[in-house]
C-alpha cells in the first residue's frame, strides 16, 4: 500500500508595514509583534503533528515565521529559494489609497496582460518552482508530514494548478489569509486532496 505524505504550505504572518509598501522580495521586513503572535500560533497548533521537514522562503517574514515551529516541532528549520515571493516590478512602491502604484499614469504600460502576468514572474514559472519544492519536501518527508513557509501569490497559485483551475484570478480572491495552512496529501506519489485552515484566523479577522 502507498504511503500517506502530508505537505503544508503555511504562509508567513502579518508583516510590519505602516507605510503600505508592496515589499515583495525587499529585504528588511519582518514580522509585526501580531505576525509572531501568529507564528507562535500555528506552531502551537501543530506541534503534535508528525512533521519531519521544515523550510521556508529566504525572506525575512518567512524564517521568522518558521522558528517557532523549528523550536515546537524540534525540526530544523531549511531555507528554499523556490519559496520565494513572487518577482513584482512594482516592488517598493506604496499601494495603499492615495499615492498607490495604480493611481500612477507610468504603471499602466506594465498591466497590459494580466494573463502571464505582465508586471511580474510568470504564473507558469510560479508554478514550476513551487511544484519542485512541494515535491522535494514530499520525497524527504515520504509517509510524514512537511511544512514550507512562503507566500500569499506562490502558494495560491500552485493551489489553483494542483486544482486544475486557471492560473490569472482576482488577487481579492485568493483563499489564503495570513498564517493560513494550505494541505497538500498524497497517497504515494499521487495528490489525494487539498485543504485549507486557519489555526491564527482569530488574530486578523
Amino acid at each position: 500500500m502507498a504511503e500517506t505524505t502530508v505537505v503544508h504550505l503555511l504562509r508567513h504572518g502579518e508583516v510590519h508595514n505602516p507605510q503600505g509598501i508592496l515589499y515583495g522580495r525587499l529585504p528588511g521586513y519582518h514580522l509585526s509583534e501580531t505576525g509572531r503572535l501568529m507564528a507562535e500560533t500555528v506552531a502551537k497548533a501543530i506541534a503534535d503533528r508528525d512533521v519531519t521537514v521544515l523550510a521556508s522562503s529566504p525572506l525575512e517574514r518567512a524564517r521568522e515565521t518558521a522558528a517557532p515551529l523549528a523550536e515546537a516541532l524540534g525540526v530544523e528549520a531549511a531555507v528554499d529559494e523556490r519559496l520565494l515571493e513572487a518577482l513584482n516590478i512594482f516592488q517598493g512602491h506604496p499601494v495603499a489609497q492615495g499615492d498607490g502604484l495604480f493611481r500612477r499614469p507610468g504603471s499602466y504600460r506594465h498591466l497590459w496582460n494580466p494573463f502571464r502576468p505582465s508586471w511580474g514572474e510568470p504564473y507558469t514559472a510560479i508554478v514550476r518552482r513551487m511544484r519542485d519544492a512541494i515535491d522535494g519536501a514530499r520525497r524527504s518527508a515520504r509517509g510524514h508530514e512537511a511544512v514550507l513557509v512562503s507566500h500569499q501569490l506562490p502558494i495560491w497559485t500552485i493551489r489553483m494548478a494542483a486544482e486544475g483551475r486557471r492560473l490569472w484570478h482576482d488577487p481579492r480572491r485568493r483563499q489564503c489569509g495570513l498564517a493560513s495552512l494550505t494541505t497538500f496529501t498524497f497517497d504515494g506519489d499521487r495528490l489525494t486532496s487539498v485543504g485549507y485552515s486557519e489555526p491564527a484566523g482569530a488574530l486578523y479577522h
